[in-house]
């Protein structure tokens, strides 16, 4: 089917767009005005830290702050002649080395030792952020942004140089260490080798952040090298300050889940090492997740990480998902036709009811009963899929589209199918012999008998009808469409920012949502109707209805853009797949995120729901699907098969059957209910997130069907199980 005019249009894929990232509504405290860890503390006895002493003591006396002075000489014990007598912070003589060396011991003996990074809000040595001040043992210490610049020029009178022996040191240790613990310290890498160069570009050591990097950024994993790539362009102190992505790693916290045993051995070789630099680190830009029990072997960790902020805490998944069914409404059947009624809820096939009336004779009001009575009927002719009897396929291949197909979507019942396009333009085709029509004009209604039976025929304009209406509005190209359930209307969401809805009675637009700033991804009707969900390049989803002109709900948390979301069989849950390469699960009602499942090595851009509500399925550019327990909160399963980004998936009717379609031109078919049985979901798995993946991708494949040249975008069953796809025909 011809799709665009002449010209080859551009395509804007989301890949283009630069990711922006979310800051953090309270980021931690700059490092070095915190008070120092307890590895830090114990080396009170270094010049270093008794300079730094007594930089303080003089600048509260500069700054004519005598109560501060008073109360840290008391708890230091010092003397006045201490400062008095000394000309620079650098000279200090034995009292003043045994007064500093008292004050940094009394608030190492005051800090309380803690087994896990100290949570939000919390410093290194037990120092407890409160409404803008820092306590220290028992000493109030007025925390100005002055007093942090002072610390912060001191602290980093350090030696850059020394950061490549601090990570090698490090790095040495881990490879040294036992098996059971090599592969879950490993996870440190990554963090501490962004961390170390950032610091290092912060303070502006350039040569030494370019020396650090070249030796080793190949020491870190395979899927961190597009973050790494990132990290490469930025070599000097203005290249972070636009760059949000990085920022936003500095600031937030790095998660990591570790087995006690294996955070204890790093603690204590810090400790010994005094390796402060890597400490300081640890406590204040990652979060141990420590869980009791066995070390996580090197294939359960790979299974999980990958995201850009980590893993997900475990806490995040402990909430309780109500993934039920609704009870669906039973079918009221015309009054006049009582002796149908027994034959519909025994699902028998209704012969008579063509016979007694036409198809235009339907009242208005009886239209959206028929509607679900044809839905019976095709579902009593549903074939029963399986490994033995497997569907049909028909792909649906768009040409001349010069590769500016950038959504496709399918009405439930088959019969209509739109594309979104480069040009800005929305196209609605019928696949089926009845033509589009439109309705007539506002002075020709008024003749109609608004009273007669067939009224729904009589709107409708014959001299409109046509396979094919376009629908002009957006002003940029149109990244997501989806079909209401009723088929009346459609919405299309765009590069321009916004979420349109169309009718497909009048071919017009109806409504035009304006909430997001930045490209619009992706947007989701219901499957009741009413309300819909929009995803974008501002990061955030938002939750709407049809009769509302502002989001009813924003679910924020993704670190990167929104590129795909997708509504729960229920309507109570949204899922949102992101390219911070996450998957969050919504709860529509109180907005909270319950759900946050990581494992994913790109960004994802396809999500389907099993027919019963309990299974989650993703795909990614990194070419695998992955399975999802959403009671437990738990990856099942892994399909291994594509070589390119999946962008489409899609559970049959009965659930019996998963279709993926991916960018590398083939639709492949899986074993749905091989792949969920004997899942093993005990309570050590739940707590722990210890799960052992089948390498049974082979197993469960049933079947690639290729393409000539065609990526697979979109894939629809049928009420009977039958296979639709669609792309746009990519000549090589």
């Amino acid at each position: 089917m011809a799709a665009l005019p002449e010209g080859p249009p551009t395509l804007l894929t989301p890949q283009g767009w630069r990711r922006r990232s979310p800051r953090w509504l309270s980021p931690p405290l700059p490092r070095r005005g915190r008070p120092r860890s307890p590895t830090a503390a114990s080396e009170a006895g270094a010049p270093h830290d008794r300079q730094t002493l007594l930089a303080v003591l003089q600048f509260l006396r500069q700054s004519n702050l005598r109560e501060a002075e008073e109360a840290l000489r008391r708890e230091a014990r010092l003397l006045e002649e201490a400062v008095a007598g000394s000309g620079a912070p650098g000279e200090v003589d034995g009292a003043g080395t045994e007064a500093a060396s008292a004050l940094l011991s009394r608030v190492t003996a005051s800090a309380p030792g803690s087994t896990a990074p100290d949570p939000p809000g919390t410093g290194a040595s037990g120092a407890t952020i409160v409404s803008g001040s820092t306590s220290v043992g028992n000493v109030a210490v007025e925390d100005q942004p002055d007093v942090s610049a002072v610390l912060s020029a001191y602290n980093q009178q350090g030696d850059p140089t020394m950061y490549e022996e601090y990570y090698s040191g490090l790095k040495h240790f881990i490879e040294c260490s036992l098996d059971c613990h090599r592969a879950e310290l490993s996870q440190l890498f990554y963090p501490l080798f962004v961390h170390m160069y950032l610091e290092l570009v912060y303070n502006q050591h350039e040569n030494e952040a370019k020396s650090f990097f070249e030796k080793f950024h190949g020491d870190q994993e395979c899927y961190y090298q597009d973050d790494l790539r990132v990290l490469s362009s930025l070599t000097k102190k203005e290249h972070m300050k636009g760059n949000e992505t990085m920022l936003d790693f500095r600031t937030s916290k790095f998660v990591l889940r570790i087995s006690r045993d294996s955070y204890q051995l790093l603690k204590r070789h810090l400790q010994e090492k005094q390796n402060n630099q890597i400490w300081n680190i640890v406590q204040e830009h990652l979060y141990i997740d420590i869980f009791d029990g066995m070390p996580r072997s090197k294939q359960q960790i790979d299974a999980m990480v990958g995201s850009l902020a980590g893993e997900a805490k475990r806490e995040a998944n402990k909430s309780k998902v109500f993934f039920g069914l609704l009870k669906e409404p039973e079918i009221e059947v015309p009054l006049d036709d009582e002796d149908e009624e027994g034959e519909n809820e025994e699902g028998k096939p209704k012969k008579k009811k063509p016979k007694k009336d036409s198809i235009g004779s339907k009242s208005k009001k009886q239209d959206p009963n028929l509607d679900k009575i044809m839905n019976m009927k095709e579902t009593t002719k549903r074939v029963r899929l399986g490994p033995d009897c497997l569907p049909s396929i028909c792909f649906y291949t768009f040409l001349n589209a010069y590769q500016g197909l950038t959504a496709v979507d399918v009405t439930d019942d088959s019969s209509l199918i739109a594309g979104g396009f480069a040009d800005s333009t929305v196209r609605v085709w019928s696949v089926t012999p009845k033509k589009l029509r439109s309705v007539k004009q506002a002075s020709d209604l008024n003749l109609i008998d608004k009273e007669s039976d067939d009224v729904l025929e009589r709107i409708m304009d014959e001299k409109t009808a046509s396979e094919l209406k376009i629908l002009y509005g957006h002003s940029g190209p149109v990244y997501g469409a989806s079909f209401s359930p009723d088929r009346n209307y459609l919405l299309s969401s765009s590069e321009d920012g916004t979420v349109r809805l169309w009718s497909l009675q009048t071919f017009t637009c109806l409504v035009g949502y304006k909430g997001h700033n930045y490209p619009v991804w992706d947007t989701q009707f219901s499957p009741y109707g009413y309300y819909f969900v929009s995803g974008g390049h501002d990061r955030v989803a938002r939750l709407w209805a049809t009769d509302h002109y502002q989001p009813l709900r924003i679910f924020a948390g993704h670190l990167a853009d929104v590129n795909c979301t997708r509504f729960h069989p229920n309507s109570n849950y949204v899922a949102t797949g992101s390219a911070d390469r996450t998957v969050r699960l919504w709860d529509v009602l109180n907005g909270n995120c319950v759900r946050i499942f990581t494992g994913h090595k790109g960004p994802i851009h396809s999500l389907t729901f099993s027919p019963n509500g309990r299974f989650l399925a993703t795909g990614a550019t990194d070419g695998r699907v992955l399975l999802w327990d959403i009671g437990h909160g738990l990856m099942v399963g892994e399909l291994k098969g594509h070589t390119d980004t999946v962008c489409s998936l899609r559970f049959s009717r009965d659930g019996e059957i998963l279709a993926s379609g991916s960018m590398d031109n083939t639709v492949r078919l899986w074993d749905a209910i091989k792949a969920f049985e004997d899942l093993e979901t005990d309570d050590f798995t739940t707590a722990t997130g210890h799960i052992n993946l089948p390498e049974n991708s082979q197993e469960l494949l049933l079947g690639t069907y290729m393409t000539k040249s065609t990526p697979v975008v979109h894939l629809h069953f049928t009420r009977r199980n039958l296979v639709l796809a669609a792309g746009a025909y990519s000549p090589q």
